[in-house]
């Protein structure tokens, strides 16, 4: 266990450290010059180098991504070339803005799909379970900004009850808060469930034909008690890879649907610093997107390990 712990964690930091790399080139041979763009196009020669210096992009590229990358492990992202801002203080409010939206779109997913998924492979040669799996087929195919433009349409315009998009720190005011968190929550959560729903269904549907199952319903255990006892430990133990998958995509989708409702997260940050060529958030944007990605594969992985006593007999 302790092995396959230090080897994952071995890994993880090398493919940081990788990702480091790919996406310093991706943003260096991207065409433009950020002086230049700061500038305008009627600046002078002198005042662009004098800009670039100021900037440090007149460095070797080598040069400046050995800066940035010891930035990176103190929280220090540079200084913005649009505000000339601090850039790690921006990402780290953003961050915690995206967290919430996506911490909550996830217990929606979980709340919603796992019993859903479970009800679907109970009953799956019955009128319930095909109707439940024509409606996450439905949930599939319907993106999340769709259903969000839908939902302010629905519950905002039409009948009043939420609001349309903004947002509100809990520690302002938590009841404004859990209103504002609800529709995004939910367009998020609900795409997503549709989709952990299906895994739920198939990892159920392998659970109902082991032996162990039916040796529990013959001594005396209901079908339910059976699967809360002995099965749904067994079928988290291939949902929790999908699920941390699932986390990963909800980190990037939450980008579309901060944008729709208007919530100033790392999405919405990162869109303006597109529109502004500000080449150094951006970079910086995406490289915290990457790690947060990496750490819940890493999580994930090791919380197989901790869940298939298998994986934990052979490290």
């Amino acid at each position: 266990m302790l092995f396959r712990l230090l080897t994952r964690t071995g890994v993880f930091a090398g493919s940081v450290a990788a990702a480091s790399v790919v996406v310093f080139a991706f943003m260096a041979v991207l065409p433009g010059d950020p002086a230049r763009v700061a500038l305008g196009v009627n600046a002078t020669p002198r005042a662009v180098a004098e800009l670039r210096r100021e900037f440090g992009t007149d460095r070797p590229l080598a040069v400046q991504y050995a800066d940035w990358a010891r930035g990176l492990f103190v929280g220090d992202f540079g200084v913005s070339y649009v505000t000339r801002t601090p850039i790690g203080p921006q990402v780290l409010d953003r961050l915690l803005v995206t967290l919430w939206l996506v911490g909550a779109a996830m217990v929606v997913a979980v709340l919603v799909a796992v019993p859903v998924g479970t009800v679907m492979a109970v009953h799956h040669r019955r009128l319930r379970g095909l109707a439940l799996s024509a409606l996450s087929q439905l949930g599939i195919a319907v993106p999340a900004f769709l259903s969000g433009v839908l939902a302010v349409a629905i519950f905002s315009v039409r009948l009043g009850w939420l609001p349309a998009g903004g947002w509100t720190p809990p520690a302002q005011d938590p009841g404004q808060f859990a209103r504002q968190l609800v529709l995004p929550a939910g367009a998020l959560g609900l795409a997503q469930a549709a989709i952990l729903a299906r895994y739920v269904r198939t990892a159920v549907l392998d659970v109902l034909r082991e032996d162990y199952l039916r040796t529990a319903r013959a001594k005396g255990l209901t079908l339910g008690r059976a699967l809360v006892r002995h099965g749904l430990r067994n079928a988290a133990v291939p949902v929790s890879t999908v699920l941390g998958l699932q986390l990963a995509t909800l980190l990037v989708g939450a980008i579309v649907v901060e944008r729709v409702f208007v919530i100033p997260g790392l999405g919405s940050l990162l869109l303006d610093g597109v529109a502004n060529r500000d080449l150094l958030l951006v970079q910086g944007v995406v490289m915290v997107l990457v790690v947060a990605v990496l750490v819940v594969n890493y999580v994930v992985d090791v919380l197989y390990t901790a869940l298939d006593p298998r994986l934990r007999r052979a490290a």
